[in-house]
C-alpha cells in the first residue's frame, strides 16, 4: 500500500535505476504487492496470484537489490537477507505447495466439488 500512497516517490525511485516507464511500473509494481498480497493472505487465486509476485521480486533483485543478487553465490547472507527475498520465498512456497488448510481457495474447492459432504477434519 505504501507504494500507491506515495506514488510520485516510488516513480523518482523507479526512475533513478533505470526502469523504463517508471510511473506505470510504480503503479503495476504498487498493485501487484498490495492486492496480491491481499489475496496470498485471504487464499483467494493464490497459486496464480505467485506469477506475478515472484517477478516482480525477481524485478526488484535485479534493479534495487543488485549486489545482493550477484552476491548469491560468495556471500549467500548478502542475498537472503535483502528485502525482495522472504516475499518471493513465500510466493514460491505458495506456488509449490498451495495455499493451505485455511484458504478460500479449498472452500470454494468444497463447495464446488460434487463430493459427497464430510466433515471438515
Amino acid at each position: 500500500m505504501g507504494k500507491l500512497e506515495n506514488i510520485t516517490k516510488i516513480t523518482g525511485f523507479f526512475q533513478s535505476l533505470g526502469i523504463p516507464l517508471p510511473t506505470l511500473n510504480a503503479y503495476l509494481a504498487g498493485s501487484t504487492e498490495c492486492f496480491g498480497g491481499l489475496c496470498l493472505l485471504l487464499g483467494l487465486g493464490s497459486r496464480l496470484i505467485t506469477i506475478p509476485l515472484i517477478f516482480t521480486m525477481i524485478v526488484a533483485y535485479a534493479t534495487a537489490e543488485r549486489q545482493a543478487l550477484f552476491s548469491i553465490f560468495t556471500d549467500p547472507d548478502k542475498f537472503t537477507g535483502s528485502d525482495p527475498f522472504l516475499f518471493m520465498m513465500a510466493a514460491v512456497i505458495v506456488f509449490l505447495f498451495g495455499p493451505g488448510f485455511f484458504s478460500v481457495d479449498r472452500l470454494l474447492k468444497k463447495i464446488s466439488s460434487n463430493e459427497p459432504k464430510r466433515p471438515i477434519p
